[in-house]
């Protein structure tokens, strides 16, 4: 897969602990930051079909008032 480069500015500390952590796993900054970006993506998706089972589950009357049973 072809790369992309980002620049990204953020304050000292913040660069140290990115630093530190991905020195503490033995991945690269580059490594440890898609690996937080890949998380949250994953997160994000995990919480959109959550929420959507929610909703089948709390309106699941009205809809097997309008469509009828389980099959």
């Amino acid at each position: 897969m072809a790369k992309t480069q980002l620049n990204v500015r953020v304050d000292e500390t913040t660069a140290e602990a990115a630093r530190q952590r991905a020195l503490q796993r033995g991945m690269s900054v580059n490594r440890y930051i898609e690996e937080l970006v890949k998380q949250d993506a994953g997160e994000v998706g995990r919480t959109f079909v959550d929420a959507a089972a929610d909703f089948m589950k709390q309106y699941e009357s009205v809809f097997v008032e309008e469509f009828g049973e389980k099959r």
